[in-house]
């Protein structure tokens, strides 16, 4: 495994890499600290005025210096809706793949360690599970919450739902990288030691595979998280994700896109823009991760 060092190092000389995790940085410290930096909490019933709906931009005639990016249909301002909805997209992201790992490395792990029935039960249940479309399985999961409880319900449980649906769909993902990286462990001479020495095949699991398979777990994640954000944005277009008042970027997007012929772009193309920049900044991230901890690929350089 690269050590820490060379890995800073070959971080600080690729300009790709520091391009994209700076943008992460400023997008992630914007989500975090938007109560304190957000010019407006989008929330607050009382900060909000239907007199200062669809203003445009600052810059532009009828613009306000209160809304730089302008406000949306609601009287929100435009680049507040963006901070808050940019960590409600991360924390939907995030915790998906926490999901997806906990589910995936565990019966990966477990179908590469115990290999027979166990492996070919658990790998074909993953087969089964990719054939299907992630956003369709979502789709139908959402629509029957939501025809089961009301608005309010839905409202207050959406971020849960999202993270748990997004998450049990994709988990085959990781299931197959760490059966993968497992096959190739299980046979090095410290598992052989392990268990001549009488550890149990569970601390053997945890203890001694699992941190060796950790190197294509991180390179996963980073592009999980992408496209978790992705699929969220997708099903909130569609209706099915975060509601109108606790918006995500994604919501964001369908909540303007009625608007955007009628000469309201901003409350569309800004909230878009951001979710592009999101989404290719963690697959760029994803990239070179990938690049830097390959073994062979460091091997080819060399």
């Amino acid at each position: 495994m690269i050590s820490f060092s060379a890995f800073v190092k070959r971080f600080l000389s690729d300009p790709v890499a520091i391009g994209a995790g700076l943008v992460l940085l400023v997008l992630l410290l914007m989500a975090v600290l938007a109560p304190l930096l957000a010019p407006q909490n989008p929330y607050d019933l009382m900060q909000l005025s239907i007199m200062d709906s669809e203003m445009p931009p600052s810059w532009k005639p009828g613009g306000d210096d209160r809304f730089p990016l302008g406000t949306d249909a609601q009287g929100r301002g435009v680049l507040s809706t963006i901070m808050y909805g940019t960590g409600i997209s991360l924390l939907i992201g995030l915790g998906a793949v926490v999901v997806q790992g906990v589910l995936g490395i565990t019966l990966g792990l477990v179908a590469g360690y115990k290999g027979g029935w166990i492996d070919s039960f658990l790998m074909r249940l993953a087969d089964i599970q990719l054939s299907l479309s992630t956003l369709m399985m979502a789709i139908i999961a959402l629509a029957l919450f939501q025809a089961a409880f009301d608005a309010n319900v839905y409202a207050d449980y959406a971020i849960i739902m999202l993270i748990l649906v997004i998450g049990i769909a994709e988990w085959p993902k990781f299931a197959r990288t760490v059966r993968s990286s497992v096959l190739g462990e299980k046979k090095k001479e410290y598992v052989d030691a392990a268990r001549v020495i009488g550890l149990p095949a569970r601390k053997i699991m945890w203890g001694h595979i699992l941190p060796n398979t950790l190197t294509p777990v991180l390179v996963i994640s980073t592009i999980q998280v992408a496209e978790a954000i992705m699929i969220e944005a997708s099903l909130s277009f569609l209706g099915l994700g975060m509601p109108v008042d606790r918006p995500s970027l994604g919501s964001l997007i369908r909540s303007g896109f009625e608007f955007i012929f009628s000469g309201s772009w901003w409350i569309t193309l800004y909230p878009a823009i951001v979710l592009v920049v999101l989404i290719l900044a963690l697959n760029l991230m994803g990239d070179w991760l990938r690049d830097v901890l390959n073994p062979k690929l460091r091997r080819g350089e060399d």
